[in-house]
């Protein structure tokens, strides 16, 4: 994976700043409404955000290829589309497409889903057959379909995933050859004014030199390699649609008035329709800037990670935005407030790029394979290095919780209850809620203050994770040691020894700070 370089705090406040200016001056609530009544792809203001003046899809383009990160930021469809090119491209594939995207704005799309293959690319079915002439293979004939397309009906590139002789390969298509049919925009629950349609491939024919690295095969080991960020992308994703939800929740607190006080007062307000999810949201970014270093480092191989994050992330941000509805009661109903529009846009974060089960299957199998592999020690090195943290930050708490997990996990084995699927999403559960509680207990341990929250905001929500994180490992615990018949006594004791009553100890007390700080 080639390593990006990192924006510095001032060259990325300067391109959020870029992006707030452009949604106040052109994406008023008025126009997101009408867009979302009408399901038409705004072409001509993704145009502009793609266009000389705002460039903001060069983000993700290596400098060589003619972009300057200091003046741009990321569209994910483009980015996804463009990531066989970029991870598998031939230099000369790199430096034909990708400088043109660069140069020219182009729309790309990102073509591997069908109707019978979603998360599970390896049974897809469109096919790549050679076409020879003079013992030599000139290029490819593509047949099948593809579903679900991100930017299918108005791209100017695809790379398309298909089946060769020698297995999935990706295939650079532009934008009106032959045999490359888009279908109909699908009218969608919601994100409606992003264009989605089916693509059908008839005797497309694509040139030898536009499969992608020139070599059969390699088409899965492609589209692995980049899932560790593109999911992360879908988490950030969750977290800002979460985010977006609690924003509007907490100023609707203080302007509503109900029995005499504002809601903002009231604790069935502040500690079930806010706190819960601050907490959780707070958690999701923790764990999301722990991946983004590791990955702006270079680092390879964290597609676990990033399914930690798209799962968590995103079904964090969904609860949010439902419980933004429920927080304006009867208006979050209606369509003329956001709240709605969030709610549907939302929920498709936790289908595409892999559903939410399919990230808990890839969590459970690696982090099991894992933790048997390095017999336990993989979250008892993660366990000890909590320990050492200070106690208001959660990290001692959340020690104890992992290595109960860790003798779950492994008592699960030994009794083959791994081979079930609902225990491995239990043990997925566990696994993804102590991972991000690490991560939030160890911001929080030394945490100055450097975003928008407190540090004691920031201690509370680590200390309310980590409780959250301990129930998880214990209610999880114990469906798996005796909700599947097998009653693993042997866990009855070290399940008994968490002390949940005295786990919640301080709960009240952390959720008060919390919502005081998120309201005042």
């Amino acid at each position: 994976m080639e390593q990006q370089s990192k924006m510095d705090p001032e060259m990325l406040n300067m391109v959020m700043d870029t992006i707030d200016r452009l949604e106040r001056d052109r994406l008023k609530l008025e126009t997101k409404l009408e867009m979302d009544r009408t399901g038409e792809f705004p072409e001509e203001f993704i145009r502009f955000m793609l266009g000389p003046d705002m460039a903001l899809h060069l983000i993700f383009i290596p400098e060589e290829y003619g972009a300057d990160l200091g003046v741009a930021t990321s569209f994910l469809a483009i980015c996804l589309g463009m990531d066989p090119i970029r991870v598998g491209g031939t230099p000369a594939q790199k430096e034909k497409y990708i400088r043109k995207i660069a140069e020219e704005g182009l729309i790309v799309a990102y073509g591997v889903t069908e109707p019978d293959a979603g998360s599970n690319v390896q049974s897809l079915k469109t096919r790549a057959e050679p076409v020879v002439e003079g013992g030599k293979t000139i290029g490819y004939k593509l047949n099948g379909q593809k579903q679900f397309i991100t930017n299918g009906g108005v791209a100017d590139l695809y790379t398309i995933l298909a089946n060769t002789p020698k297995g999935p390969s990706f295939f650079i298509v532009e934008k009106g050859w032959k045999g490359l049919v888009p279908g109909k925009h699908e009218d969608k629950h919601g994100i409606r004014a992003s264009d989605t349609c089916a693509l059908s491939l008839e005797d497309l024919f694509v040139p030898a030199e536009n499969l992608v690295g020139e070599v059969e095969g390699q088409g899965l080991k492609q589209a692995n390699k980049v899932f560790g960020y593109t999911r992360l992308m879908v988490a950030t994703f969750g977290l800002g649609g979460g985010m977006a939800s609690l924003e509007r929740a907490i100023k609707y607190s203080k302007e509503r008035v109900q029995f005499g006080s504002p809601l903002a007062e009231k604790q069935g307000y502040t500690h079930k329709l806010l706190v819960p999810h601050a907490v959780q949201l707070e958690a999701a970014r923790a764990y999301i800037e722990y991946v983004a270093e590791r990955l702006d480092s270079g680092e390879e191989g964290l597609e676990v990670e990033g399914s930690i994050a798209k799962y968590f992330a995103t079904e964090a941000g969904d609860a949010m935005a439902n419980d933004g509805i429920q927080a304006f009661g009867g208006y979050g109903y209606m369509r003329d407030y956001e709240v709605e529009k969030i709610k549907r846009d939302v929920k498709i974060l936790t289908i595409y790029e892999g559903t939410s089960e399919i990230q808990r299957n890839i969590i459970s199998m690696f982090r099991l394979r894992e933790t048997v592999r390095s017999k336990g020690s993989y979250y008892a090195n993660m366990a000890e290095e909590l320990s050492k943290l200070p106690e208001d930050c959660g990290g001692p708490l959340l020690s104890r919780a992992i290595h109960t997990m860790n003798q779950v996990i492994l008592a699960s084995r030994k009794a083959k209850l791994t081979k079930q699927q609902f225990v491995m999403f239990l043990l997925a559960d566990m696994m993804t809620w102590c991972e991000v509680a690490d991560a939030l207990s160890r911001k929080a341990a030394f945490y100055k203050g450097e975003q928008t929250r407190t540090p004691e905001f920031m201690k509370a929500a680590a200390r309310l994770f980590a409780r959250e994180a301990a129930e998880k490992v214990y209610t999880n615990g114990m469906k798996v040691a005796f909700g599947s018949g097998a009653q693993l006594d042997e866990l009855r004791a070290v399940l008994s020894d968490m002390e949940m009553s005295r786990i919640v100890n301080g709960s009240l007390e952390d959720m008060d700070l919390v919502a005081a700080e998120l309201v005042r």
